[in-house]
């Protein structure tokens, strides 16, 4: 194979890179593809002898770096929002997210009852997610644990059944468990510390820590 094939690979690589991370929807991993293919770009100038390909790709990668720089510096705050069962909000909110979240919850046709709890997790403000759980004596049933698209981390999940833990304790509830066989819903439960107890059935015991707002 000659260098002019091997550098005709490399450029067609980065221009796949380049045109891969302009599908993804997470802004993070768009800049980290879009980055990677810069600097294959560079380096393909270089090999060509197109220094302004080379400068004009090198100046992207910057660029990608210092936002991906100021994506992991930046802090998000967390906050709890309850909410009553007959909410009007709550009933609106579900109806409008109903299809999303039955990817996860299947099976998910809420029927509120005076035992249930229920809060918004508001991310800088903004209803991130939802957590109903419905309790029986100091056991608390998941009814729904869901997050918008864009805030599909981890972060909700950490932040309500491990950094606030307490809230739920506070009502005596001392483990959870829920129910799924949907694969990234369970990949989800177990990087929050849930583990399988039976057949799609998994299971957590409460830590409590202090109620904080916490950034991330």
């Amino acid at each position: 194979m000659d260098n002019q094939t091997i550098f005709a690979i490399i450029g067609y690589v980065a221009s796949i890179i380049l045109a891969i991370s302009l599908l993804m929807k997470s802004l993070i991993r768009l800049r980290v593809l879009n980055g990677v293919g810069a600097l294959i770009y560079v380096v393909y100038g270089i090999l060509i002898e197109a220094y302004p390909v080379a400068i004009m790709n090198g100046i992207i990668f910057f660029i990608d770096l210092y936002f991906l720089v100021q994506m992991r510096q930046r802090q998000d705050f967390f906050t709890l929002m309850s909410v009553e069962p007959e909410s009007a909000y709550l009933n609106h909110f579900i109806q409008f997210h109903i299809l999303d979240i039955q990817k996860f919850f299947p099976n998910f046709n809420y029927q509120a009852q005076h035992n249930d709890l229920i809060h918004f997790v508001l991310r800088n403000t903004i209803p991130a997610g939802l957590v109903i759980i419905r309790q029986e004596d100091n056991h608390g049933e998941i009814i729904l644990d869901y997050a918008l698209k864009d805030y599909r981390d981890f972060k909700i999940g950490g932040f309500i059944f491990n950094e606030n833990a307490k809230v739920l304790t506070d009502h005596g509830i001392k483990y959870l468990t829920v129910e799924s066989n949907v694969p990234s819903h369970i990949r989800y439960l177990h990087q929050v510390g849930f583990t399988e107890d039976q057949e799609e059935k998994f299971i957590k015991e409460l830590n409590p820590k202090i109620i904080r707002d916490k950034g991330f």
